[in-house]
């Protein structure tokens, strides 16, 4: 039976607070330590060793950000970033293959642990916590193995300057791997936003048993979006190596947690309740910009690690906050039904995107 009462509706105010608030904090911030730092923090330096500093983390974010579409983790992000880049050395520096041939090998090797973890996770049935902390342990094994835990070192001629220079070089004045940032957002945003693959995926992630019943193949959009973390960490792992120029076998592990939480705190900005890439990229925006000030005032050392904790607590927990005031928001918002059975209502009932709002796709 109908109320006869109106939906309640969110205030435009309420709604702009909770998409653009992060992006507000991060101006806030910035203002902030300009004003704390003038003669050091709004300087065109501190930019650009911001820029190139973060980059490698939000490249790593997005990746991460991509299985978090469907409701999965990808622990094993850091210790492919970490065998990614020890590869990419290994095979210029040890094997002599040259440097374009030697990132090939390296993508092809990220897509290939994503297809491992997608399948373990959908036709194996693992727990995607589980399955990428078990892979993520054997990559840091193949890791030592490759390098008997020891750095590889360059010769005295050093790595091939065209492959240095992806990292190094820079564009219109700034560096180069913020151009690489932007880029890859743009391209996560038309995949996610603008094609059917991410409306599939965001599905997937909203209710699988709802994606199953409009046919959508939710075992293969599952696989591709480890594959595209995959890939993604593949592509980290290249320009950490173009940074670093020396092999560290643990050095991946650094950017485990930053790279989660920018990933998970991204759900709560521009589409809070959903992970989205340009999200994530104002979350790394904001962690760089408070990371960068509270170490120019001169934080202890393990400042850096408390800040990441505490903000990983803080985004999990608004991005719960924020998806089940999506979810409610989007229960109000339909036309009043009558009540279910009296036997309980079913967990697809409740599922934030309606089966019919998505067309099916086609095995």
């Amino acid at each position: 039976m109908a109320t006869g009462l109106p939906p309640r509706r969110r205030s435009p105010a309420g709604h702009r607070i909770g998409s653009y608030g992060l992006l507000a904090l991060a101006v806030v911030l910035f203002i902030v330590f300009a004003i704390a730092l003038p003669d050091t923090f709004p300087t065109l330096v501190n930019l650009t060793s911001i820029l190139s500093n973060q980059s490698i983390t939000a490249i790593l974010a997005l990746g991460a950000m991509i299985p978090i579409v469907t409701g999965k983790f990808d622990l094993s992000i850091g210790y492919g970033l970490g065998l990614g880049h020890v590869m990419t050395l290994q095979l210029i520096v040890v094997d002599g293959w040259t440097w374009p041939l030697a990132c090939l090998a390296v993508l092809i090797a990220g897509a290939l642990v994503g297809v491992i973890n997608g399948f373990l996770v959908e036709f194996a049935q693992i727990d995607s916590f589980i399955t990428t902390l078990g892979t993520g342990s054997i990559l840091y094994a193949i890791t030592d193995w490759v390098t008997k835990g020891a750095r590889i070192v360059p010769g005295p001629h050093g790595l091939p300057g065209a492959f240095t220079d992806m990292y190094n070089s820079k564009f219109l004045g700034l560096p180069a791997p913020g151009f690489y940032v932007l880029m890859l957002a743009a391209v996560l945003w038309l995949l996610l936003e603008r094609l059917p693959l991410g409306r599939y995926l965001y599905v997937i992630g909203s209710n699988p048993r709802a994606a199953e019943l409009v046919g959508i193949p939710t075992r293969r959009y599952v696989v591709y979006a480890f594959v595209g973390s995959g890939l993604v960490t593949g592509c980290a792992g290249v320009l950490l190596a173009a940074q670093q120029q020396i092999g560290n076998p643990s050095v991946g592990l650094d950017y485990l947690l930053p790279a989660f939480v920018a990933a998970l705190l991204g759900s709560t900005a521009i589409k809070p309740g959903r992970p989205n890439a340009i999200g994530t990229v104002v979350a790394v925006a904001t962690l760089a910009i408070g990371l960068s000030g509270i170490g120019q005032l001169g934080a202890e050392f393990w400042v850096t690690p408390l800040f990441n904790g505490v903000t990983l607590l803080i985004a999990v927990g608004l991005a719960g906050y924020s998806a089940r005031r999506r979810l409610r928001a989007g229960l109000a918002a339909q036309p009043h039904a009558p009540p279910p059975p009296s036997g309980g209502t079913s967990p697809e009932s409740t599922a934030a995107t309606p089966p019919s709002a998505v067309p099916p796709a086609r095995n």
